[in-house]
């Protein structure tokens, strides 16, 4: 059983930072990040290649989020700056993908956590 543990969400204002991690049971080809806000459909929101560090990300992070990882910890980072309200979402981390691109655009992975939630105030 591959068990994902997310930490790190919170409540910050607008223009803020916040920092995601993850750790997941085992080396897992791909991890990413996707959110859900109540009442709106899962969006993906960034993934990377554990294994050289290429990453993706959806249009509406991209220059605001960066994903980083640390393979020795089969762990996984979601540094989140210039905080928006529309950012508001429970966040999960994600682990084994197809490829990455999918995975974002498609908020697909086979295995994820509980989630954390991010509130971002105006």
């Amino acid at each position: 059983q591959v068990h994902v543990v997310e930490s790190g969400g919170g409540s910050v204002q607008a223009g803020g930072s916040l920092r995601l991690s993850c750790a997941a049971s085992g080396s897992r080809n791909c991890m990413g990040w996707f959110r859900q806000a109540p009442g709106k459909e899962r969006e993906g929101v960034a993934a990377i290649v554990t294994s050289n560090g290429i990453t993706y990300y959806a249009a509406s992070v991209k220059g605001r989020f960066t994903v980083s990882r640390d393979t020795g910890k089969n762990t996984v980072y979601l540094q989140m700056n210039s905080l928006k309200p529309e950012d508001t979402a429970m966040y999960y981390c994600g682990a084994e993908c197809s490829a990455i691109d999918y995975a974002v655009e498609g908020a697909a992975f086979r295995y994820w956590g509980q989630g954390t939630q991010v509130t971002v105030s105006s």
